[in-house]
């Protein structure tokens, strides 16, 4: 956070950085300058939303029976003088500290990436200004020739206090006479903004931007927003842009929302809900809501800001509000957590979540993928976290496979391909995409046109002991030395064996003697076919997906010992075999079955060290290219 410096008893100066941010939205150039409203109702509302938050638990506040409201005038001034504008809140208000703390400072990295986008000649918006950057309150100095906050705190001892700026270099705290509860905001405003000392003006711009604020907004006499809850309201009355504003006003976050749903239902439990699935994972450096649960509503009133016990931990991502009569209004977090309607309710709420995505994946498979690319980690996750779960997060599972041309495939398509003699769901681990399609594990598969699925999230490897089966079919990793796989039908031209058996005997013998303890066992493969080589666990190798969690952790990692199968038929083994049969001191065979050896851990994620291989390399290509 920024800091200021006290020059005299009231008074604060602004440090360097946060001078030229001001000195910007005071000469701002853009022409959306009505955003400064949308931005002081928000914070208004905000403001309310602690307050009600605070009298569930605490009735001795200020003015405890004054309406929850906001209130906008625009009082008569002497002809000739400058227009002013006045937004007040009966919300939770500030102290004198808390006004220096609140008022007196910018999220400095905000500002500072806010100034760097300026250097660097990039297009901004107002929205860049106000969300993405954080100067929220500040929005008011592109309009705003001075502006004076006088607030007064719920607290029934703290006194009424004023913050006044004019944008410039500094700002003053001082005492002020307010006996009601809340925070008003004076604003003088400049003469090329009076546009908005114009009740028909800001009747539109709150229409237009704080319609669903959840508390009456009064521009002079009459109620301006439609304050009516959005969840309550029929589906079928609102449009796509209502949604969008709604969840705007609500998160501060200027990204729409991938999708929402919108139910309600009467039994067996009462429920209106309106819930959204973010653009992203995180919420943006300045959104309102930073942390995970939906906010809890009975009878209208907030009782819970963020509930998390009515979703698994695994949807934590899903925002929104349920609200439900059936609840009593002044509850514990801890009766809330042990009530058996919130059980029911959770039940509902998560099989409509589920019901809503599945329905996303199938109509919009677009919208669908972009959604898997954020929260595909969390629902794999939550397998981790909370084996229960698989039934109900591995439907919504994608993956790319060896035949799906970069496409992302479900588990239920993949079952839906299988062959009628197909009884396992085949899958090859890889750090990427590309490492895992050149598996030499895919040889057999892509002979027999065999679908094998690219698990490639280090996340994929952690949970893969747990998947077990879906649908009744088990998973199978393709590097098992077990593996069974129908025979192919053989043909005239079956290629004859390159290497002699005595030739071929020899090369094994030499990998054995050159690898040592490194691998279990060195044999011919029965299935290789574009590989030269390739590593397989030996039968019984338990957790063997858990190496390459070790290796990426870099805790106590052994490269584990494999069976080295050989392409007899490839030929870079029928170069290798050659020499040991007819240049056996050649310093070429030990450097290539080590290359072999080292080349095979690259490909299945398991190599601690690949720049290691580097001198190795150089040295082959020396002699390669020496004659």
């Amino acid at each position: 956070m920024s800091g200021k410096e006290k020059t005299a008893e009231t008074s604060y100066t602004f440090k360097a950085e946060i001078k030229q941010l001001l000195q910007i939205l005071v000469h701002s150039l853009y022409k959306e300058h009505d955003i400064f409203l949308r931005e002081l109702v928000s914070n208004a509302s905000d403001a309310l939303t602690r307050l009600q938050f605070e009298m569930l638990t605490n009735r001795n506040v200020v003015d405890a029976e004054a309406e929850l409201a906001i209130r906008i005038e625009i009082p008569e001034v002497e002809e000739g003088a400058p227009k002013k504008l006045i937004i007040k809140d009966s919300g939770i208000g500030l102290t004198k500290d808390e006004l220096i703390q609140n008022l007196g400072t910018i999220a400095q990295s905000g500002a500072r990436q806010f100034l760097e986008k300026l250097e660097d000649g990039s297009e901004i918006t107002p929205e860049d200004v106000i969300g993405q950057f954080g100067v929220g309150f500040y929005s008011v100095f592109m309009v705003a020739k001075e502006v004076e906050v006088v607030s007064r705190s719920h607290k029934p001892r703290a006194k009424a206090a004023k913050w006044i700026s004019d944008g410039g270099e500094s700002f003053r705290v001082e005492s002020a006479d307010k006996s009601d509860r809340g925070t008003e905001i004076h604003i003088t405003l400049r003469k090329d903004a009076e546009e908005f000392a114009n009740d028909w003006k800001i009747k539109q711009i709150v229409k237009k931007h704080s319609d669903f604020v959840r508390f009456p907004v009064y521009v002079g006499e009459d109620q301006a927003n439609q304050q009516e809850p959005l969840w309550r309201k029929r589906p079928s009355n609102i449009e796509a842009v209502d949604y969008n504003n709604f969840y705007r006003q609500m998160t501060m976050e200027f990204e729409e929302p991938i999708t929402h749903i919108h139910f309600s239902s009467d039994a067996p439990v009462n429920v209106r809900t309106l819930l959204f699935v973010p653009a992203k994972r995180e919420p943006g450096i300045l959104a309102s809501r930073k942390d995970p649960g939906v906010m809890l509503y009975s009878h209208n009133v907030l009782i819970q800001e963020y509930c998390t016990d009515l979703l698994p931990d695994w949807l934590g991502f899903i925002d929104g509000v349920v609200d439900s009569e059936d609840l009593p209004l002044n509850v514990s977090r801890e009766t809330v957590q042990n009530n058996v309607l919130m059980r029911q309710l959770g039940k509902m709420i998560k099989g409509r979540v589920l019901r809503e995505l599945k329905k996303l994946a199938k109509n919009d498979q677009e919208k669908y993928e972009t959604f898997w690319g954020e929260f595909g980690r969390v629902l794999k996750e939550g397998v981790a976290i909370d084996p229960a779960a698989k039934d109900d997060v591995m439907p919504f599972f994608r993956y790319k496979s060896s035949t799906s041309d970069d496409a992302l495939v479900s588990l239920d398509e993949y079952i839906e391909r299988m062959g009628d003699e197909q009884e396992e769901i085949y899958y090859v681990l890889g750090d990427d995409d590309q490492s895992v399609a050149n598996s030499p594990h895919l040889d057999p598969f892509k002979a027999r046109d065999i679908e094998v699925l690219y698990w490639t999230d280090p996340l994929d490897a952690f949970i893969a002991p747990g998947m077990q089966e879906y649908q009744e079919k088990k998973f199978k990793n393709i590097d098992d030395a077990s593996l069974e796989l129908p025979e192919l039908e053989e043909t005239e031209d079956e290629q004859e064996p390159a290497i002699e058996d005595p030739a071929f005997n020899a090369f094994v013998g030499q990998c054995v003697t050159t690898l040592g303890e490194k691998v279990t066992e060195v044999r011919e493969s029965k299935v290789l076919k574009d590989s030269p080589v390739r590593l397989v666990s030996p039968e019984g190798a338990e957790n063997r997906e858990m190496d390459r969690i070790q290796r990426m952790l870099n805790k106590d990692y052994e490269v584990p010992k494999r069976i080295m199968e050989i392409n007899r038929n490839h030929a870079l083994v029928v170069n290798l075999a050659n020499l040991v049969s007819n240049n056996p001191d050649s310093e070429l065979i030990d450097l290539g079955i080590e290359q072999l050896y080292d080349s095979a851990l690259v490909q299945e994620g398991l190599h601690p060290n690949p720049a290691s291989m580097l001198p190795r390399i150089q040295k082959l290509l020396e002699m390669a290219t020496s004659g």
